[in-house]
């Protein structure tokens, strides 16, 4: 793609489109589209929002959605490295089901060679933001009006950049997110034994246990807990994120006197929703749509 052409895309005004039915923008290399419902719903698929292939996102936009309504940008995981907005795209629908705007964003991988780290990933979130709120009037929306919501590595960014940007964050959603690299109590755990390589990219520093970096403590979103209201799922039983992480992160909540709400799941692994209907349908969704409608 040109770069002209994606200085065209990103000019495209959202609701400005007069055709019903399915409508289809494409770009030179099949990409970017745009359909627009028999009911004035809008989705919109890999918008640039910068100027890496990683930097796109899916934005749906239901007909009814009201003008007050906050948008919900979704951040995906996958260990910080791997990844990609299509799967999360089950919580999209269901939101845009239930006539709430979304943002569901892919971003740039962590990596030591590109020097790629959580830092990059929170400029990307920035970027998105920045992005949308070029948009949002066209959508009879308000700008720098969301909640995020994140799930396993992607709630670790969701929450270090809600925490740090509460003008912009009205409310947080965390799934299965670690939210501390640096206490004693993850530092004697296993967690922390099969996640330090990881962290070493994300962070960008070597893990010395005995000595540890400072730059892991920056990296932890429980040091940064600011007034944002925030939702917390967990397992009991998740081997990939400590529940002592969820629990930690509801202490600091319940001290600081923010409002949250902890679903902790009982003979629950990670990320429950792709392997339990039951808990997703009856559990996990119905609580994410009532604190997104709070």
């Amino acid at each position: 793609m040109t770069m002209r052409m994606k200085s065209f895309l990103r000019k495209i005004p959202v609701l400005l489109l007069g055709a019903a039915g399915l409508t289809a923008f494409t770009s030179c290399n099949n990409k970017y589209r745009v359909w627009v419902g028999d009911n004035g719903d809008q989705k919109i698929y890999n918008l640039p929002y910068g100027e890496d292939p990683k930097q796109v996102m899916d934005v749906f936009l239901p007909k009814n959605a009201p003008s007050e309504s906050p948008v919900v940008m979704i951040v995906h995981g996958g260990a910080w490295k791997y990844g990609r907005k299509e799967h999360m795209i089950m919580i999209q629908k269901y939101l845009h089901e239930h006539q709430v705007p979304t943002v569901n964003i892919d971003y740039r991988h962590a990596s030591r060679k590109k020097q790629i780290t959580y830092r990059e990933q929170l400029q990307d979130l920035d970027l998105a933001r920045q992005q949308f709120n070029t948009l949002a009037p066209k959508a009879g929306l308000l700008p720098d009006h969301y909640i995020l919501l994140g799930e396993s590595a992607g709630a670790h960014l969701a929450l270090l950049y809600g925490y740090q940007h509460p003008e912009y964050v009205k409310r947080l959603i965390s799934m299965s997110g670690p939210v501390d690299f640096h206490s004693s109590t993850y530092l004697s755990s296993a967690h922390s034994w099969y996640s330090a390589p990881t962290l070493q990219t994300v962070v960008g520093e070597k893990f010395n246990r005995k000595n540890l970096s400072e730059k892991f403590r920056e990296a932890s979103p429980v040091n940064y807990v600011s007034h944002v209201p925030t939702l917390i799922f967990q397992g009991d039983s998740d081997y990939l994120v400590n529940r002592n992480q969820a629990l930690k992160l509801d202490s600091v909540l319940k001290a600081k006197k923010v409002p949250h709400q902890l679903v902790y799941m009982k003979n629950t692994g990670h990320t429950p929703r792709f392997f339990s209907k039951h808990k997703r349908d009856k559990i996990i969704f119905p609580a994410i749509l009532n604190w997104v409608k709070k």
